[in-house]
């Protein structure tokens, strides 16, 4: 039985991915956080060792990595002020560094998608940055590059669903004719399950995104139909300044400003995967890729 460490458990991919990896008989569940406490309440917990710590800090990471097979990285310092990148770097580094001396086989890291052109975001670089980390280590290491990640408790689909609910208008600059391609939560789960499995050779990035290429205000009007809204206008403004719209998104939406800005900045490029490596790597799910439209109904 393969036992794999999840790190970042108490958010919204990393509580999903526990329950997703012990639905499976042949993993053994190992999470490293900092309280448990905040844990969420899923049922699982008592299935899983939990161990203590902050993953900046070696000696837990010792601990916690002792006879790990795989392990999972999904940490990101969006909400944790300017110097995010930095803090990424460093995280990541001792994560990778601590990867090795505990010989585990494997690192999962879930970064973003990165646009073909245009000017890439910090927030977006830095998650690249982290992913070159891992891939550059002496463990063999697989990046999952996402998009949008469409279930109720992820940070950009929160914000959607502010949007949709509370703004009759949707102000914004011409970005909102870009293109995304959105993953249900199911469907990465999936992802990330299956690359505990890939072969020692196998070290490089795989972009993950579901069966539908939108653009953005689409996405607002899709989201709005699936719950039985009213799609918001959405009125365009070329020369919107991004730090303008993330002011007036944040009004509204939940959680940090510093992360609604972030989200808001991604806007600015088509967030689209480059291949289908993945499914050939990975498979596909068992029923498909999920559609936009079943994404958005599932919540």
């Amino acid at each position: 039985m393969a036992r794999v460490l999840v790190t970042g458990a108490t958010g919204f991919v990393g509580g999903h991915l526990v329950q997703r990896l012990l639905d499976s008989t042949d993993h053994d569940v190992r999470v490293l956080v900092r309280d448990p406490s905040r844990l969420p309440d899923e049922g699982w917990t008592e299935e899983v060792d939990v161990a203590t710590g902050d993953v900046g800090d070696a000696d837990a990471l010792r601990s916690a990595l002792d006879d790990v097979d795989v392990a999972y990285y999904l940490v990101h310092a969006m909400s944790d002020g300017d110097d995010f990148a930095e803090v990424d770097r460093r995280l990541a580094s001792t994560f990778a560094r601590a990867c090795e001396e505990a010989d585990v086989s494997r690192i999962v890291y879930l970064g973003g998608l990165v646009p073909d052109e245009g000017e890439i975001t910090e927030h977006l670089a830095s998650r690249a940055e982290v992913g070159r980390i891992f891939l550059d280590s002496a463990v063999p290491a697989v990046e999952l590059r996402a998009g949008m990640v469409v279930g109720r408790g992820s940070a950009s689909f929160d914000l959607l669903e502010t949007a949709v609910r509370w703004l009759p208008v949707v102000v914004g600059p011409s970005w909102l004719n870009r293109s995304m391609q959105p993953i249900a939560l199911a469907d990465l789960l999936h992802y990330l399950a299956a690359a505990a499995d890939l072969p020692s050779g196998v070290n490089r990035s795989l972009d993950v995104g579901g069966p539908d290429v939108v653009r953005y205000r689409d996405l607002l009007a899709a989201h709005a139909r699936a719950g039985g809204r009213r799609a918001p206008t959405t009125v365009t403004f070329p020369v919107l300044m991004p730090h303008t719209l993330s002011f007036l998104v944040g009004q509204v939406a939940p959680g940090p400003s510093s992360l609604t800005a972030a989200l808001v900045h991604s806007l600015s490029v088509d967030m689209v995967c480059r291949d289908d490596d993945a499914a050939t790597l990975l498979g596909v799910p068992p029923d498909g890729l999920t559609s936009l439209e079943d994404a958005l109904r599932a919540g």
